[in-house]
């Protein structure tokens, strides 16, 4: 079974995420900001990360460069998601060192037919 981390502060928005996801049998962790991300990257193998871009505490872009600065961890997979979707934005967020970026807002479907597609590839 896959297993993924998702990092979205909105309750709302993350249990519904959480509820997509596991109706598809996946194990899905959940974060509600980054400093939490964090602290559950270092202790568990991941599948996916999901990660909200606007976060309290530490950002999904700080997260993603402090993992992409793990040799341990650098190789995981990760998605962001934000309502910044310009052009640019996305850019600088792949630049960064997110494998994969979704615009918010986004169906549950969506983000499902993605996930999929993106664990597919291994």
């Amino acid at each position: 079974m896959k297993r993924i981390l998702l990092a979205e502060d909105e309750d709302v928005l993350r249990m519904l995420i959480v509820d997509t996801l596991e109706d598809e049998d996946y194990t899905v962790d959940e974060a509600p900001d980054g400093e939490e991300a964090l602290q559950l990257i270092e202790k568990h193998d991941y599948d996916l990360i999901i990660l909200d871009y606007m976060m309290p505490i530490m950002t999904g872009l700080e997260v993603i460069q402090k993992v992409r600065a793990n040799d341990a961890k650098k190789h995981l997979k990760i998605l962001m998601l934000s309502a910044k979707n310009q052009a640019s934005e996305q850019n600088y967020i792949l630049e960064v060192g997110a494998d994969y970026f979704m615009a918010k807002p986004f169906s549950p479907l969506a983000l499902l037919d993605k996930v999929g597609d993106i664990l597919d590839e291994d």
